[in-house]
């Protein structure tokens, strides 16, 4: 982390002045940023609800850039505060972590309503003009609507699945259906990641 702070304050050194813009709480996102602020003066704007945010955001607000405003839109989904920044002169969105420069899924599991949250996200995404996305974590994507149908594709596909089991099996729990649904074959690494993403399918089958 320090020698990435090292670069970000190195190549910040003849701005005049500095924002650094959050998209969510998580660490590899904002651990930095209060080290980063401090080396170089700058204000943190992002979601309400994270300490390290000296300004919070809603849905419409605007920070102004010197290459034209970029307008907060939230995107539940990935986190509950989760936020992406559209930046309307250049049809563009900072996607933070809806999605990602390559595969067609990300994490959505970790709270009470979150895979309805990401559906609605991502149909709020559609509603934008957007030529390119610029997500967090991987190379643009400068086919936003094949990249938002294929996120949402592959929800619906697991949302299916799901649904499947708990019909052939209705009094299965999460541990049944985690081996129904992703087979006995989950790594151990990764099977708790895994039982909580199933989780979050569950609930929203539940309550459609």
């Amino acid at each position: 982390m320090h020698r990435h702070v090292r670069a970000l304050e190195q190549a910040l050194a003849d701005a005049e002045s500095v924002v650094i813009v959050l998209t969510h709480g998580h660490p590899d996102h904002a651990e930095a940023a209060p080290t980063l602020a401090a080396q170089v003066g700058a204000e943190i704007v992002g979601p309400e609800g994270l300490d390290v945010v000296d300004r919070a955001l809603r849905n419409g607000d605007v920070v102004e850039t010197d290459h034209g405003p970029i307008v907060a839109v939230h995107t539940p989904g990935h986190t509950v505060e989760h936020l992406s920044f559209h930046w309307p002169a250049r049809n563009a969105l900072f996607a933070g972590d809806m999605v990602l420069g390559e595969g067609d899924t990300t994490w959505v599991a970790e709270y009470p309503g979150c895979v309805a949250d990401y559906l609605a996200s991502i149909e709020r995404l559609r509603a934008l003009a957007l030529s390119v996305l610029y997500p967090a974590h991987g190379a643009p994507l400068t086919d936003p609507a094949d990249a938002l149908d294929r996120y949402e594709s592959h929800r619906m596909s697991r949302i299916r699945q799901v649904e499947g089991a708990m019909s052939a099996h209705p009094g299965a729990d999460v541990e049944e259906l985690l081996d129904i649904v992703y087979g006995a074959t989950v790594p151990r690494a990764v099977r708790g990641a895994a039982r909580m993403s199933l989780a979050a399918l569950v609930e929203y089958v539940r309550g459609a």
